[in-house]
């Protein structure tokens, strides 16, 4: 297992970060940090993602594992990692994006929703997939039922996953869960209030240290 899948699994946390400035990324992922959080994937549609996780790389370093998302070329793929993403993801499944990540040596997590897709970006070269959108195909139970025929997979369910869905997913298992706005709320920041992006940090890896104890 390389080096970031482990960062992933034991985070076990992507907060998909999907901000409308650079201004504001920067305090989401701060507010983020202050909470444990190390995992972060910049979405291509926020303005300038590739400048974005330049600047962000350069900020953290080590610190931080980068990841870009929402990424549907292969050129998207090669400047997002150029610019220090060390995983892409995609919320479906473009085979060239897979091949352009794993040619560059990085961890490919394409979207997938249905077994045959599922099936093959698997056989494709991806690392994980995501399934997505996973609460609306009926949440935890979808994940566990697609891992029946499966068992080998490494699945990572994104879309509706919330403080209060992250043990079901777990428990069905899921190897690191996708969470957007529950986790990274925009509006706490726009309301200066980041406290409350780190208390739902905190709070979500709490989720994930008793799951583990249990």
């Amino acid at each position: 297992m390389s080096t970031t899948a482990q960062l992933i699994e034991s985070a076990g946390l992507i907060p998909v970060l999907r901000a409308k400035s650079e201004k504001q990324a920067h305090a989401v992922v701060q507010a983020m940090i202050k909470g444990g959080i190390r995992v972060v994937e910049v979405t291509m549609t926020v303005p300038d993602a590739v400048d974005l996780l330049k600047v962000l790389k350069k900020e953290y370093g080590d610190a931080v594992l980068l990841g870009s998302g929402t990424v549907t070329t292969a050129k998207e793929a090669e400047e997002t990692i150029e610019a220090g993403a060390e995983f892409v993801v995609s919320p479906s499944l473009h085979l060239e994006v897979i091949t352009a990540t794993k040619a560059l040596g990085k961890l490919s997590i394409p979207g997938a929703l249905t077994p045959t897709e599922v099936i093959t970006a698997y056989r494709a070269g991806a690392d994980y997939v995501k399934i997505f959108p996973c609460s609306a195909m009926g949440g935890a139970p979808y994940l566990k039922a697609l891992l029946a025929p499966f068992p080998f997979l490494k699945l990572i369910p994104t879309g509706g996953v919330t403080l209060h869905t992250a043990t079901s997913f777990l428990e069905a298992g899921a190897k690191a869960l996708g969470v957007g706005s529950d986790l990274v709320n925009l509006s706490a920041i726009d309301e200066g209030k980041p406290e409350i992006i780190t208390g739902a940090a905190e709070a979500y890896l709490q989720v994930l240290a008793n799951h583990r104890k249990a």
